[in-house]
């Protein structure tokens, strides 16, 4: 948690009895904030921790989360903080391939009482921007997850280029509404942080739609962003103006529904390893401010691999894990795929087509589970789709089509007709499915791997609900 020095610099001045940190019915000030993050830093320092420690933060609690990871940094730690959601056996082996010095498993000892009456003292110089200050986890589109860590910089530095983009200031609240596991919601807490402005931590629907009266900014994936636009719609009252999405690609009805409501959405494309790419305003994917993006074509295929050059990249993963980030000659890929520009002089914006790993080899022919999906998604009934590929002894892979819909007659029939006219051969489904509620990750993404194991017969422990053929 790259923000310490920064919290305790708003808690000198002026911004010390502003709110900092909500969650629930809990509000920390500034001032309040940096008392609690002292105590802990004294705490985790007299208990043994040292600068450049590896410092795992497992509490359920957001708020006691966030000022943990404040605490490792004033110390000079590196916080990484699990997922909730992990059972006790997995925790307990992501903890043994990466030896943490320590492990925070319950809430750290807060400051004193009334703490946050007077500003506090001057925070001190600056700490060293180039020695690792965060890591989180990335499990990909498939596979164990892994931690990433990073530089102080490389999250800090990127700071003025976010407020400027999205319009965050000094005292606006700013609604995370994901788990801090998650770097996109993580890095939204830290950026609110560092901007003076109130993180208000709402990892949840109901809390998020609560909390829309009093918001100024949000920060959601795209499935959560339906959500808040459901609750405009309703009439529910919001002085929001602003939507910052990242996670997976917009779809254009969101613009135009938000647009309705007066609320600018600034979507973005990144992943942990690399931070971010490229951000869209409002006329496609462009290059974030001080970021190169190349799209090197593939053999036999209309796309090409992203390759990005930037100073907001990771050192990569701890414990040597192996992982997608490829590194050469400065330039990094985590295996993304977009459209090859027509020109690469002038390339205009770019045009992901998902993960790598994620596409489907089918008789020869490259599918691109995004390219069907957004096909399927229009048909009257469904609410969304995954696409992914099952093993297929001649082919190699074939299509299959997971929808969340209501069980109705005829659904399977539209769909098909829709992929006959709107879909290549090798992109129609060979096989449908159907769920309620199609499963997602702590942090609003589709588990694709989870379906695809699923359908695929691989894990016959995964979980997906009541999947049904459909007929």
């Amino acid at each position: 948690m790259p923000v310490a020095h920064h919290v305790l610099r708003h808690a000198a001045g002026p911004a010390a009895g502003r709110p900092a940190l909500r969650c629930g019915e809990r509000t920390r000030t500034f001032g309040e904030l940096a008392a609690d993050l002292r105590a802990g830093a004294t705490h985790l320092a007299a208990t043994g921790t040292r600068p450049g420690d590896l410092v795992a933060v497992s509490l359920a609690d957001p708020l006691d989360t966030l000022v943990a990871l404040l605490a490792a940094d004033h110390v000079g730690a590196v916080g990484l903080v699990g997922d909730t959601g992990w059972s006790v056996a997995h925790r307990a082996e992501v903890l043994r391939a990466l030896e943490p010095a320590a492990v925070v498993h319950a809430p750290l000892p807060r400051g004193p009482a009334g703490s946050g009456a007077e500003p506090h003292a001057d925070p001190g110089p600056p700490p060293d921007d180039d020695r690792p200050a965060w890591a989180g986890f990335s499990s990909g589109s498939t596979g164990r997850p892994r931690a990433v860590v990073r530089t102080r910089a490389s999250w800090t530095r990127s700071f003025d280029h976010v407020s400027r983009l999205t319009g965050i200031r000094p005292g606006d609240t700013v609604l995370v509404t994901g788990p801090l596991a998650s770097s996109l919601h993580c890095f939204a807490a830290v950026h609110a942080l560092a901007s003076g402005a109130c993180a208000h931590l709402v990892p949840g629907r109901p809390a998020t739609t609560a909390a829309l009266a009093d918001a100024d900014v949000v920060h959601l994936v795209p499935s959560r962003l339906d959500d808040v636009l459901d609750s405009l719609d309703a009439g529910t009252p919001s002085r929001l103006r602003t939507a910052v999405v990242g996670g997976a690609a917009l779809d254009p009805a969101q613009r135009t529904r938000a647009a309705a409501h007066g609320l600018t959405l600034v979507a973005y494309y990144g992943a942990v390893e690399l931070s971010f790419v490229t951000i869209d305003t409002g006329t496609g994917m462009r290059p974030f401010p001080e970021v190169e993006v190349e799209v090197r074509p593939q053999p036999g295929t209309r796309l090409g691999q992203v390759w990005v050059r930037s100073p907001w990249t990771s050192q990569g993963y701890l414990a040597d894990a192996s992982g997608p980030l490829r590194t050469q000659d400065g330039w990094c890929t985590v295996g993304d795929l977009a459209e090859v520009p027509d020109d690469a002089a002038a390339p205009g914006p770019l045009l992901l087509r998902g993960r790598g790993d994620g596409a489907i080899l089918t008789a020869g022919a490259t599918v691109v589970p995004e390219d069907v999906e957004a096909a399927l998604r229009p048909v009257p009934g469904v609410r969304d789709a995954v696409v992914v590929g099952a093993p297929h002894r001649r082919l190699g892979a074939v299509v299959v089509a997971v929808v969340e819909a209501d069980d109705r007659p005829g659904l399977r029939a539209h769909l098909e007709r829709v992929g006959r006219s709107s879909l290549a051969p090798a992109q129609r489904p060979r096989r449908w499915y159907r769920l309620d509620t199609l499963p997602r990750t702590a942090d609003g993404k589709l588990a694709r791997a989870a379906l695809g194991a699923l359908v695929a017969g691989t894990d016959p422990e995964a979980e997906a609900g009541e999947l049904t053929v459909l007929r």
